[in-house]
């Protein structure tokens, strides 16, 4: 499903002659069809969102790196190629949300420092792509400082 929204997606913004949209759907399709082709299958919406958030990644990583080589021009094209593809990730929950859902994780589990590795899988799991990894590991940190203080 997801997978035929892109490729709808793909002719429209070829027929748009928007070069950009191009651009960043048919890098997402070879991304999409690399891991096929690693995992000998089909892939589930599942699949394909986690391909889209790691490519969303890889946008604000390059962000990252042209804006601190002062190169606004490649920034600026990173940004909009990403945003395209943001459109096809659920929506981000709230930091406050996901801080509750941290705490609820740590309490039930009496998780100490140590545990830092088992909360962030089992806050993962729960959040299901809906909010960036940095985010819920930098919360994990703090809660768990914050309790073993």
């Amino acid at each position: 499903m997801l997978l035929q929204q892109i490729d709808e997606d793909l002719k429209t913004a070829q027929k748009e002659k928007n070069e950009i949209a191009t651009s960043a759907l048919r890098n997402l399709k070879a991304a999409v069809k690399n891991v096929e082709i690693e995992k000998h299958q089909d892939l589930s919406d599942a699949d394909v969102l986690s391909v889209v958030a790691k490519k969303v990644k890889q946008h604000k990583d390059s962000i990252e790196s042209f804006k601190t080589g002062n190169r606004s021009d490649l920034a600026e094209h990173e940004v909009a190629q990403m945003e395209i593809l943001q459109k096809y990730l659920p929506k981000q929950m709230e930091e406050g949300e996901l801080a509750e859902i941290v705490k609820g994780v740590i309490t039930s589990s009496n998780a100490q420092l140590a545990d830092f590795g088992k909360v962030m899988k089992e806050v993962v799991a729960k959040v299901k792509g809906q909010a960036d990894g940095s985010v819920i590991s930098k919360l994990v940190k703090e809660h768990l400082n914050s309790r073993n203080i």
